[in-house]
């Protein structure tokens, strides 16, 4: 495979023309920083949806090539991403505009990275923007799933799971069968995280119960190598080979909340902050959350805590006129 059809399999770009007219030796290094210093795919689709936006605009205000690129055109291109875009957003575009100038610098393409001296703009939060649910209405959403069938059974199982570890949704899609698995007579997970990071963790009876009965009521069970979470074969109603894609995750659980009567406009990532919110409101320490969501600092943690909205809506209510 070449490097160039292996960084089109992984969901980054093309060469743009202003690496092109830099020189083949340049266009190598730009594929390079795709296909081996970026190995999370979907960091890779960020920056890469970045760059391109940034080398597209950079061709339409005349500049000829990566190597005449000036902190002015990248200050100038900053500026007007502030403009309809999140500050996070536009953060994470200066990053990717930044890391590959750094790397095309170390290639000894470019002299000096014109993204170095460039300030993105101030962001500072102590709680995500993540809709959340309440204890009641996750039990509601679980529930209302009509698991008489592999396909919901799959659906209950895929969001208790989230809930009960707090799993983010592409550890829990990237799971195999064999990945649920008897420790000290109790069944444990096996997550493999971000940064390549393996997390193992018991599962809570509920979780235990609906992994068990999933398994079981779909047939994977002797499965070990396949996915745990898997598509639905056209016609059958069967869970087929393939694992299940984020994005339809993500069409399942809107469309299961809308199901329930659940307004809240919920995704995959509602459940980790719900099941951590939930585990905080009943007892539980910041310090065990953070080591069971495998957070490397607390202070991560603390943006997935909700316990405050509750507060705040009943000061809200203080106010009688």
């Amino acid at each position: 495979m070449t490097i160039t059809s292996y960084v089109a399999s992984t969901g980054a770009i093309s060469t743009p023309a202003l690496v092109t007219v830099a020189g083949e030796r340049a266009g190598i290094r730009f594929l390079e920083f795709f296909a081996s210093n970026i190995r999370n795919p979907n960091t890779r689709r960020a920056y890469a949806h970045a760059v391109g936006e940034f080398f597209a605009w950079c061709a339409q205000a005349g500049v000829s090539s990566i190597t005449t690129v000036q902190p002015l055109h990248v200050a100038a291109w900053i500026e007007l991403q502030t403009q309809t875009l999140s500050a996070p957003t536009v953060k994470q575009h200066l990053a990717a505009i930044r890391h590959l100038f750094d790397w095309l610098v170390i290639g000894q393409v470019v002299p000096h990275n014109p993204a170095a001296s460039v300030r993105g703009p101030s962001h500072t939060t102590r709680k995500g923007k993540t809709p959340v649910l309440d204890a009641t209405e996750a039990r509601q959403l679980l529930d209302s799933i009509d698991v008489t069938t592999p396909i919901g059974l799959r659906d209950r199982a895929l969001i208790a799971l989230m809930v009960f570890s707090f799993a983010r949704v592409g550890a829990a899609l990237a799971m195999r069968v064999e990945d649920v698995y008897i420790q000290h007579r109790r069944l444990w997970v096996r997550l493999r995280e971000k940064g390549g990071k393996q997390h193992e963790m018991p599962c809570h009876h509920t979780l235990e119960a609906y992994l068990h009965v999933y398994i079981e009521g779909a047939g994977i069970g002797a499965d070990g190598k396949g996915p745990l979470f898997r598509t639905v074969q056209r016609g059958t109603g069967r869970l087929s080979t393939t694992t299940l894609p984020q994005a339809n995750a993500y069409a399942m659980v809107r469309r299961r909340a809308l199901a329930a009567g659940i307004d809240t406009k919920i995704g995959n990532h509602t459940f980790r902050a719900t099941g951590i919110t939930a585990y905080l409101k009943n007892g539980g320490t910041l310090e065990n959350a953070a080591t069971m969501a495998n957070h490397a600092s607390t202070r991560t943690t603390q943006l997935y805590d909700r316990r405050r909205d509750d507060i705040s809506l009943d000061e809200v209510e203080r106010i009688r006129v």
